[in-house]
């Protein structure tokens, strides 16, 4: 199997691995045009060694390493057996609402709209994602219970995080 990391990404001793069905470069793409900082660092493909056990077509792309926001990442086509589910899912730590709502807008584009709840999406590969502006972190550690759970109580009916509102409950 070829090196799925350059230089700048073999720093990192952590990298999260997804499974696709056959989508990890399409995928990599995707995800690449919406973090600043991101990159794709390489494609492995498939050869005639262990066709056997994989079956994929000698040259089918097999492996992405990339980038996003200089995190490293690698996306593996690996076949329909396994599903992304809500277990795992990405925080995107977001400073102002037009961030959350750009990375919203982007992630969400094709995705399950029905699995929208608090900030999170699911976007059109399966992937979870959280959106979540950094100041809802301040009110929910907040000291004072009466304002950190009126800011739960208002972030549980939202499905995008409106900050103003938070604001607002978390003033009471």
């Amino acid at each position: 199997m070829a090196d799925l990391t350059d230089k700048a990404s073999i720093r990192a001793k952590i990298a999260p691995c997804l499974w696709f069905d056959d989508q990890a470069e399409e995928a990599a793409k995707f995800y690449t045009t919406i973090f600043e900082n991101s990159k794709i660092v390489n494609i492995s493909r498939y050869g005639e060694a262990g066709q056997e056990v994989h079956g994929q077509p000698p040259g089918t792309v097999m492996a992405v390493s990339f980038e996003l926001n200089g995190q490293a990442f690698a996306a593996l086509n690996g076949g329909p057996q396994f599903k992304f589910n809500e277990a795992i899912s990405f925080q995107v730590k977001c400073e102002t609402q037009a961030e959350v709502d750009y990375h919203w807008e982007k992630l969400s584009e094709g995705g399950d709209k029905t699995a929208q709840q608090c900030g999170w999406l699911k976007d059109k590969y399966g992937v979870s994602w959280q959106i979540i502006p950094k100041v809802l972190f301040e009110m929910l550690d907040d000291a004072d219970t009466g304002k950190s759970q009126r800011a739960m109580t208002a972030m549980l009916q939202m499905k995008k995080i409106d900050i103003k509102e938070l604001e607002r409950a978390y003033a009471g």
